[in-house]
């Protein structure tokens, strides 16, 4: 298993995605979306895992601006307005390899083993 988990120190599901992952002493790569957002092949291959671009945007992001914003656009510039602003994702956001998770979804994880 290659476990990516894309989030921020600060969300309470990433923390606990982390902690199931370590639990089970499966390795996994962080990356702090306040520091580095997902990449363009990043976001395009978690994109069908999840079920499309509105399954990712987080409706109870703090960013509420950006937010009322994005929710009105075109799914094509949705996705690069979540580039832009990868905050309005929903976290945590793990991926291994074509599988991917938006939102803390151990029953998932678990399957994946």
């Amino acid at each position: 298993m290659n476990i990516q988990i894309f989030g921020t120190k600060k969300s309470a599901d990433t923390r606990k995605a982390e902690r199931f992952f370590k639990e089970r002493n499966i390795k996994y790569q962080f990356i702090d979306l306040k520091e580095k957002g997902m990449s363009k092949g990043e976001l395009t291959s978690v994109l069908p895992a999840v079920g499309g671009i509105d399954a990712v945007i987080d409706p109870d992001t703090k960013d509420r601006d950006a937010y009322d914003l994005i929710r009105y656009l075109a799914d094509d510039q949705k996705f690069d307005a979540l580039l832009e602003h990868p905050l309005l994702l929903k976290q945590p956001v793990v991926r291994n390899g074509k599988q991917a998770t938006a939102g803390y979804e151990p029953d998932v994880w678990k399957s994946w083993s």
